[in-house]
């Protein structure tokens, strides 16, 4: 029971962290680990759990993301098929074939928000209706496969290659990293590596956290939570690379 409360605590300082850093995975993972979960098992467990963040910040922001209609929903699908990919190499692949380079994709991405204004501006401030897309189908396919930093990747993708603003991004990438979680915690149900009772905790807390998100990143001016975004994913580079 103490160890159902405190990933209780746990998850729903990730799901708050997660809306608004998209660094949930830097919370909740280590709290699968000194849970006692061996860290295949807490990377799974972890994907399902943190579906709940989605959920949650879906909740509180439904009327800004029904604005997007039908391009919400076909943004959904690519996000939902880089998930079934993720989870798919997760489970079939070499265990840390990918994580050499999840430092350096954290990392180009960090510095890709910090420099965000000059990238947006040496573009002549246009949008990328092609890229757009499929980067968005691999940063989905990262989020079911490891995710830590998935949501920082997202925002850097959506704050160069769109013009949303970033409160808007945020919620974006909530829902599109949630629907990626979702079809890759489907995969992970069958694969016998979720610890269900950490997952439900987690779920818990997380739901709570992303549902105090959206207002939360509303309050924030929008260059100092880039700058703080980018600042903490060179960090999160510089973690995961030690580790």
């Amino acid at each position: 029971m103490l160890h159902f409360g405190l990933l209780v605590v746990a998850g729903y300082f990730a799901g708050l962290v997660g809306f608004v850093t998209g660094m949930a995975s830097l919370v909740s993972y280590p709290a699968l680990l000194a849970a006692g979960l061996p860290p295949v098992s807490a990377n799974v467990t972890n994907t399902v759990a943190m579906v709940a963040v989605g959920v949650g910040a879906t909740t509180n922001a439904s009327a800004e993301l029904a604005k997007d209609g039908k391009q919400l929903v076909r943004y959904a699908i690519y996000s939902a098929a880089g998930g079934l990919v993720g989870a798919v190499v997760l489970l079939v692949a070499p265990a840390g074939s990918f994580e050499v380079v999840v430092p350096f994709l954290v990392a180009f991405a960090a510095l890709a928000l910090l420099l965000q204004p000059r990238i947006r501006k040496l573009s002549g401030n246009r949008q990328f209706p092609t890229l757009y897309p499929f980067a968005l189908f691999l940063v989905a396919v990262y989020g079911g496969y490891f995710g830590a930093g998935a949501g920082v990747i997202f925002l850097a993708l959506a704050l160069i290659a769109t013009s949303e603003t970033i409160w808007r991004a945020s919620i974006l990438k909530s829902f599109f990293l949630g629907v990626a979680n979702l079809v890759a915690a489907v995969i992970f149900a069958f694969s016998g590596q979720v610890d269900w009772l950490a997952a439900l905790a987690l779920a818990i807390g997380a739901f709570c956290g992303g549902y105090c998100g959206p207002p939360v990143v509303k309050l924030i001016p929008p260059t100092f939570l880039r700058i703080a975004v980018g600042i903490l994913g060179l960090g999160l580079a510089a973690w995961l690379m030690w580790k």
